[in-house]
């Protein structure tokens, strides 16, 4: 139990040092030693730096899927509810790190992608995961006639993925969640029509 707590502790503090500066500045000594933990330890879990990036990118991947899969599947709520209050918790979180850290996994997509293809292979595996959550999501909307099934939801899945993505990007860039508004009001009014698309008060 105890061996598993210290390869928690050291993904866990991996991948808020990683969010911060990028996982190309950071350290390994920076990690034992914001954690605590000897170097020897962190060798005993991982191989090697990069044995130990993917297994931030697995951890914090399914964590996020997890969360996705409770807030997108959830019965009681609407698709576009649903939908709203992902896109609310997003702009809150990028407010509360001041435009900061913004999506762990579309940072290191953006700095680990033209490296390394195992990096590459992970992350798209996890981003895979992330736009079929969001095309469950339309097609519950399809189904519930809130939108049209004129275009396949894989693919809205996957532009609100790489939307949504990109205007995190711009809101860190402007240190605003005016591009993340912005987004959503265009999915809603543009994309996805005008059929339950305006906000409920």
């Amino acid at each position: 139990m105890k061996n598993t707590a210290t390869r928690d502790k050291l993904i866990t503090t991996g991948a808020e040092l990683i969010a911060q500066q990028g996982y190309n500045a950071t350290g390994i000594n920076a990690v034992l030693n914001t954690c605590g933990v000897p170097k020897g330890s962190f060798y005993h879990y991982f191989s090697s730096k990069e044995d130990f990036g993917l297994a931030v990118i697995e951890r914090f991947g399914e964590e996020y899927d997890a969360d996705l899969a409770a807030l997108l599947e959830d019965a009681s709520r609407d698709p576009f509810e649903r939908l709203r209050l992902y896109f609310a918790r997003g702009r809150a979180y990028m407010s509360n790190c001041n435009h900061q850290t913004g999506c762990l996994i579309g940072n290191l997509g953006q700095e680990l992608s033209g490296q390394s293809d195992t990096f590459r292979d992970a992350l798209d595996g996890v981003f895979k995961r992330w736009e079929q959550r969001f095309a469950a999501c339309i097609e519950a909307a399809q189904a519930q006639g809130l939108i049209e099934p004129t275009l396949p939801a894989e693919a809205l899945g996957s532009f609100i993925l790489s939307g949504w993505e990109g205007a995190i990007l711009r809101a860190k860039t402007l240190k605003s969640v005016a591009p993340m508004e912005q987004f959503e009001k265009i999915l809603f009014e543009c994309v996805l029509g005008t059929v339950g698309a305006q906000p409920r008060h």
